[in-house]
């Protein structure tokens, strides 16, 4: 199962970069296969897992902020793994090359 989250506390001074860390450290402890995008985090693996790391992401940015927003993507494709890697790789290969691009 891929996963994307992403965690919003709605009160304080405008940036969330410290209570984005702050989950994102408990997703990298977790050991599960994770890529943090600008707007979110995707994960992979068993529903029990994800969703209780999820919970854990959720409540830690609720120590916080008393108002916090997750929205919660699911791909759930039977007897598939490696959908963090493949689901890139499968459109990289049609356009015929790598599509990261990062400005510097």
């Amino acid at each position: 199962m891929l996963v994307q989250f992403s965690i919003i506390p709605v009160a304080g001074d405008g940036s969330i970069s410290d209570e984005i860390a702050e989950a994102l450290r408990i997703v990298d402890r977790s050991g599960l296969p994770y890529q943090l995008t600008p707007s979110g985090t995707c994960v992979e693996g068993g529903w029990e897992e994800v969703m209780g790391l999820i919970q854990q992401c959720h409540e830690q940015a609720r120590r916080t902020s008393r108002h916090v927003i997750t929205t919660i993507k699911i791909e759930d494709e039977e007897g598939e793994r490696n959908k963090l890697r493949d689901n890139v790789v499968s459109i990289e290969e049609k356009v015929g090359r790598r599509l990261q691009r990062i400005p510097s």
